[in-house]
């Protein structure tokens, strides 16, 4: 491998075994207060008579993965412009090939010695695992081109359904699920990992190919036919065998296989599975170092197991939950690298360096051989804080992007090598910033704190589902199987350009108002024309559904340029709630009241519910998630009660991260479920019985939070059923839910519009399990990332098929 273009960052502790070592190690310690001076001295000794150094180079600074949409989302404009026909495949690989070398050059001028490299996506890396192993659906087979087949399994083409999609862990990050059934025949593919590898050897740069490891790609897998996925791991692991020797022969000398899922819980057959695993991997002959990424909690057994084998080194998240002492509990790391991830890569906030490197040197007790790293892929925050000029100066000060966060794994790399004094500065900034935090009087509102203390214990309760059921019927006079849709309508190209002109001063805020109600009518007259029963307003004023409501509530801060990938080309910028949240006025009630002004047909208030707000904003780290929870439902239930005080009789309160947020762990899910439901009850048991509460929930599985989905007590609760082929209504049956519910009739994250005979067959489905009187027909999702001409002639055919079920 060519040398590092950071050869400083080299000289680590690995490798040292002079008295200085020693001195410096100790002194760092003392100006630190470390755990224990003790341990880290002995842990000192321990490491130079024992260290085994492999053949790969060491590294001591590095990241787990990077963002790829583009700092000023060059990609997915690239995409969407490859989609549309306005480019061809050249000019977007063009495009990605510029957007990977800059951030190949980046990384190591930055600081870095590994550079992970086949981060990158078109849409997914789970669906590029696939592709890797051939693993594509057989319906996509007949496509020639392999860049529309890979796009066709992602969303679908004329009549291919796409593959289902559901949320990454406990991220707001979509994955592409992949189908394993009995005519799965893996075949590798190996050639993007290996393009990418040489692009990144020819820059310089030593690359760390990435990808996602067999137990996770497998346990993330849906069993086609009565498979389990896992009963092909034996077919899977000789082809991972095959691409170690490929990428090794290439020049790779490390190797990093991610496996997140070995923070879940897993049973003993599993664990053995990973140990035995790692065990065949690593006795593949002439194969690059393994480092296996575990990443978004504790690892536990499946820690052990790992280092009974003879990886090289494991990534471990220090972030969520893991500790040090699982570290020294498990003896036979002393010798294994540990990459640790002390370094947060899923929030924003500025590490407190002292107490990270307090971890690092007690880590140095227990191993001998040690990596500063994020915790997780960078993917999941912005790219810079260089954008961000608007900010309040203090509370930038606080923040941490990806590109800070690569600063901070070299500061913290540099202190370990060097000792302190080498970047003072740089932790004398870090300690002024924490401490104005923590003084800041926005994180303290002793207004907002009195009136939830203050909350009697039926602040959460409304009266019993029927008596609701009986007076809502009377007040809405609905037919059966209404149609209705979830919320948003397409965000209009005359829309972007009013918002850009608002940005740019060009018109005034009466003029921006004046269009958006313009654009009111024109959906109001749209859902009239097509004949919906309880139409929505379209929400043309809303940026996004969380940040929307972020901006008018204080203890938010929104970004100008902090967009993350949900999935795809959808990105979004999530708030940062950094205080103590306060509704000063309404939010929505003009313009929810504007549109039911131009119809006699109820119009849907759209509110986005606690949970959802919370699980898609970078969440403030100093005060529990259920405080910050209890906070935000009280603004939305002020909203719901001055949304039903205007006239409004339907308000939906939106849910879909509900799911997302569930704890990987069996022993912490009854805690989350329990204050999560209880917040979304605080937010919509203000209003009387007549007034009918609707939530949405979307792209997860839900089998596990069917209970709470039942507990949540909305009077209609509309749910992503298309991909997953109305399977979720049988799950909603058994956990006894005896309320109204819309199962989504189609798929609007895919461009095809679905005929009538297909919606009317998922109609008939869905009757099977939900009675007439209880079931509502709506789309999966909202329509803002749609065009206006397929939304209208999917609506059309919805509309249709529901008048002819009925």
């Amino acid at each position: 491998m060519p040398d590092t273009p950071y050869p400083a960052a080299t000289a680590s502790w690995i490798g040292r075994t002079d008295t200085s070592a020693s001195t410096e190690m100790i002194g760092t310690a003392k100006l630190l207060g470390l755990r224990s001076l003790v341990a880290v001295t002995r842990g000192f000794q321990h490491w130079r008579n024992t260290v085994t150094v492999t053949s790969a180079t060491p590294f001591t600074a590095t990241v787990l993965g990077v963002p790829r949409i583009g700092p000023r989302r060059e990609l997915k404009r690239a995409i969407e412009s490859y989609w549309a026909g306005r480019i061809d495949a050249a000019e977007l690989h063009s495009v990605a090939k510029s957007l990977r070398t800059d951030q190949l050059t980046a990384l190591p001028a930055a600081g870095l010695d590994s550079v992970p490299v086949g981060t990158f996506s078109y849409y997914d890396q789970v669906l590029d695992t696939a592709v890797l192993f051939g693993a594509l659906p057989p319906r996509v087979a007949g496509i020639e081109d392999p860049l529309d087949r890979y796009f066709a399994a992602a969303r679908g083409a004329d009549s291919i359904e796409p593959l289902e999609m559901t949320k990454w862990f406990d991220t707001n990050y979509h994955y592409l699920v992949p189908e394993i059934g009995p005519e799965t025949s893996f075949a590798l593919d190996p050639e993007k990992p290996l393009a990418e590898l040489r692009e990144a050897l020819a820059l310089d740069v030593p690359a760390r190919p990435v990808v996602v490891g067999p137990l996770t790609f497998l346990k993330l897998a849906k069993g086609i036919d009565g498979v389990d996925p896992l009963s092909k791991l034996d077919q899977l692991v000789p082809l991972y065998q095959e691409l170690l020797r490929q990428l090794a022969a290439a020049g790779a000398e490390w190797v990093q296989l991610d496996e997140p899922v070995l923070v879940t819980d897993l049973s003993d057959d599993e664990i053995a599975l990973v140990r035995d695993t790692y065990a065949t991997l690593a006795r593949t002959p002439e194969r690059p170092a393994l480092l296996v990424a575990t990443y978004f909690g504790r690892p536990g057994a499946a820690l052990a197991a790992l280092a009974s084998t003879e990886i090289e080194a494991v990534a471990i998240d220090f972030t969520r939950g893991a500790t040090v002492e699982d570290v020294a509990a498990v003896p036979a790391l002393a010798n294994k690298l540990i990459v640790a991830g002390v370094v947060n890569g899923r929030n924003v906030w500025r590490t407190d360096l002292d107490d990270a490197l307090a971890t690092l040197g007690t880590l140095l007790g227990s191993t001998g051989k040690l990596a500063v790293s994020t915790s997780s892929s960078l993917l999941h925050v912005p790219y810079s804080l260089d954008a961000e000029s608007d900010l309040d100066a203090a509370l930038r000060s606080w923040l941490a992007f990806g590109e800070e966060k690569v600063t901070e794994v070299r500061v913290l790399a540099t202190a370990l090598r060097d000792g302190t004094e080498a970047v003072a500065d740089e932790l004398s900034t870090a300690r002024a910033a924490l401490a104005t935090r923590r003084e800041d009087a926005r994180l303290h509102n002793e207004t907002v704190r009195s009136r939830l203390a203050s909350l009697g214990a039926d602040a959460d309760r409304r009266a019993p589902a029927e008596e609701r059921r009986k007076v809502q019927r009377e007040r809405l006079d609905l037919p059966p199987l209404p149609t209705t849709t979830i919320g948003s309508y397409p965000q209009t190209s005359a829309i972007r350009k009013a918002r850009a002109a608002l940005r740019a001063n060009e018109i005034d805020t009466a003029e921006y108002e004046r269009r958006m109600r313009a654009e009111i009518d024109d959906v109001i007259a749209l859902q009239e024309r097509l004949g919906l029963d309880v139409l929505v307003h379209g929400e043309p004023e809303r940026n996004d559904m969380v940040q929307y409501f972020a901006e008018q509530l204080d203890g938010f801060a929104a970004t100008h340029n902090g967009w993350v990938q949900s999935y795809g080309t959808r990105c979004v910028r999530p708030p940062i709630l950094f205080g103590d949240v306060v509704r000063q006025a309404p939010m929505t009630v003009e313009w929810i009241s504007y549109a039911q002004s131009r119809t006699d047909k109820p119009v849907k208030g759209m509110l986005t519910g606690p949970v959802t707000i919370l699980a898609w904003s970078f969440v403030r780290d100093d005060q529990p998630l259920a405080d910050s929870a209890r906070q935000v439902a009280l603004a939305i239930r002020d909203e719901t009660v001055d949304l039903q005080g205007a006239g409004i009789r339907v308000i939906q309160v939106d849910e879909p991260a509900l799911r997302e947020l569930l704890p990987l762990r069996e022993a912490a899910k009854p805690d989350y479920l329990d204050w999560s439901v209880r917040a979304f009850r605080l937010a919509t048991s203000g209003v009387s019985d007549a007034t009918q509460i609707h939530t949405h929930l979307c792209y997860s599985e839900f089998g596990e939070v069917i209970g709470a989905i039942a507990a949540l007590d909305a009077d209609v609760t509309s749910i992503e059923a298309a991909r997953s082929r109305m399977e979720v209504l049988d799950d909603l049956n058994a956990a006894g839910f005896h309320l109204g519910v819309g199962p989504g009739v189609y798929d609007i994250h895919s461009p095809r519009v679905p005929s009538v005979q297909e919606i009317t067959a998922s109609l008939q489905a869905a009757l099977k399990a939900v009675p007439a009187d209880r079931l509502w027909v709506n789309p999966d999702c909202g329509l803002k990332t749609r065009g206006p001409i397929e939304v209208e002639a999917a609506l059309r055919n919805m509309v249709e098929a529901a008048h002819a079920v009925r």
